[in-house]
C-alpha cells in the first residue's frame, strides 16, 4: 500500500467520525507566510508547532532578532547609534549563520551528493 493511499484512508475515516470539523481555524483562510517558502515545508511544520506550543528554536528567536534590530537601523539617524545598530546586526547575523549550519550539519544537510 502507497503512503499516498494510506494516508488519504485515515483523512476520510476521520471525516467520517466528525473528527475534522469544530476545529482551530475552520472556514478561514490559511495564514500568509511568504518565508515558509524559503525553507524546507518539513522544517517549516516543525517550527510552526513548535511556536504554538511556546518553544521556538534560537534560529528562529534569531531571525526575530535580527529583523527587530534592522527595523531599529532603518529609523536610526544619529551616526555613532547607527554605527552601534550595525555592530549589533553584524553579531546576530553571524549568531544566526552559526546556528543555521549547526541545524544543517546536524540534519545532514550539508553533505554533497556523491
Amino acid at each position: 500500500m502507497k503512503w499516498r493511499d494510506l494516508a488519504e484512508r485515515r483523512m476520510r475515516k476521520a471525516e467520517r467520525e466528525g473528527q475534522l470539523t469544530g476545529l482551530a481555524g475552520e472556514g478561514k483562510p490559511l495564514p500568509h507566510r511568504p518565508g515558509d517558502a524559503l525553507i524546507d515545508p518539513a522544517d517549516a511544520v516543525g517550527h510552526r508547532i513548535m511556536a504554538e506550543a511556546g518553544a521556538l528554536p534560537q534560529e528562529i528567536e534569531l531571525k526575530k532578532a535580527l529583523d527587530a534590530a534592522r527595523a531599529d537601523l532603518a529609523h536610526e539617524n544619529a551616526p555613532e547609534a547607527r554605527k552601534a545598530k550595525m555592530a549589533e546586526i553584524a553579531k546576530l547575523e553571524m549568531r544566526y549563520n552559526i546556528t543555521a549550519e549547526a541545524r544543517r550539519r546536524a540534519m545532514g544537510l550539508d553533505r554533497k551528493p556523491m
